[in-house]
């Protein structure tokens, strides 16, 4: 999925040893723990010289992306481990309505040094999309049921 040149969303792949499921590793540079906690509506911020690439490790958030005056929602959940690529200069934030907190890796790429406007919040241009952004939430608690149900399942 790519919504702007550089912006992609890949699957991660996987491979059975023993018990454990091994997942494909990201390059980085610098690798950070995330915490969104739990009601969480993020202003958008900006990198300058650096990619994010996140991945979800448990819960689950939207990320909001602004390209061409449009938000772009993209709904990240433990329960499908993908990983979004966010390359400098993409404004974006996290949104987390769901009742426990969001905990992502973010394998980060630097492109030079960190800008003084890093991380420095912006106010959105316009209001986000809340009817879209619970329609996306409710897909990832179905999600959630479904991988429940599959490990009752399997037991």
């Amino acid at each position: 999925m790519s919504l702007k040149e550089g912006i992609s969303l890949h699957q991660l792949k996987s491979i059975q040893g023993g018990m454990a499921q091994f997942y494909t590793p990201q390059s980085s540079d610098e690798t950070m723990l995330v915490e969104v906690p739990s009601g969480t509506i993020d202003e958008l911020f900006v990198h300058h010289y650096q990619t994010d690439q996140l991945l979800v490790v448990r819960g689950s958030f939207i990320l909001v992306a602004l390209h061409n005056k449009q938000y772009h929602y993209i709904p990240l959940s433990e329960y499908n481990p993908q990983v979004i690529t966010i390359p400098p200069g993409v404004p974006h934030g996290a949104i987390n309505l769901s009742s426990e907190d969001c905990v992502m890796v973010n394998a980060v790429l630097r492109h030079g040094e960190s800008h003084p406007l890093d991380y420095r919040p912006m106010k959105p241009p316009f209001p986000y999309n809340y009817k879209k952004i619970s329609h996306l939430l409710e897909n990832l608690y179905q999600l959630k049921l479904e991988a429940k149900n599959k490990v009752l399942l399997e037991a």
